[in-house]
């Protein structure tokens, strides 16, 4: 693993050396200089080279692993609350399914009804049918308004996830990346606009 890490280290540096060279090299043949100062500026432009790759190198050694650390870590985050976004969708469905079903036995309750209205006469056949119309409606609405307050449940707990989630990654961010000397700095600053100020 460290081996892997030192060579995707070097080969940046590898690239980033080989450009400052070759743009050195080229500045330098187009700049028509005078034989004596060529050593000097040879020299110069070796130490800022070198200079340039261990601050190249030292950066990408320092943050590498932090950067990795938290896409890492986001990926986690995102790919939890899909989770649990697909988790609830499905309840939602089942819940869907579920009511569809009552809906569909009490349709064919209706239905068998309507048989025995039929069978008793016709008066009595249409009072029943009437009310077994306004029972079924009723289901569906009934079915509809709780498969809505599954879905807004559902929707503004992620929405309360997602919102706690954000803080806690702000508040860990600005632990991680504010110092107390920056702080100390934020209050020097604001001392100073206050006493300016008055």
């Amino acid at each position: 693993m460290k081996n892997g890490f030192q060579q995707q280290l070097i080969k940046p540096i590898l690239f980033a050396g080989l450009i400052v060279m070759v743009t050195g090299t080229l500045v330098y043949a187009s700049g028509g200089g005078e034989a004596s100062d060529h050593g000097a500026v040879m020299k110069d432009f070796a130490y800022r080279v070198v200079n340039f790759v261990i601050l190249a190198g030292f950066l990408w050694w320092m943050s590498a692993k932090k950067v990795k650390e938290f896409f890492v870590g986001r990926k986690e985050d995102i790919k939890a609350s899909l989770d649990r976004a697909l988790a609830a969708k499905e309840d939602a469905e089942n819940k869907f399914k579920e009511y569809a079903a009552k809906l569909e036995k009490a349709t064919e309750e209706i239905d068998g009804i309507a048989e025995m209205i039929k069978v008793q006469g016709l008066a009595e056949k249409e009072k029943l049918i009437e009310e077994a119309k306004k029972a079924a409606v009723k289901i569906e609405e009934d079915t509809k308004a709780r498969m809505e307050q599954e879905f807004s449940n559902a929707r503004n707990q992620l929405r309360a996830e997602a919102a706690q989630l954000s803080v806690q990654m702000a508040e860990e961010l600005l632990r991680r990346n504010i110092t107390i000397q920056d702080h100390e700095h934020m209050v020097k600053d604001y001392m100073d606009k206050v006493v300016i100020k008055h």
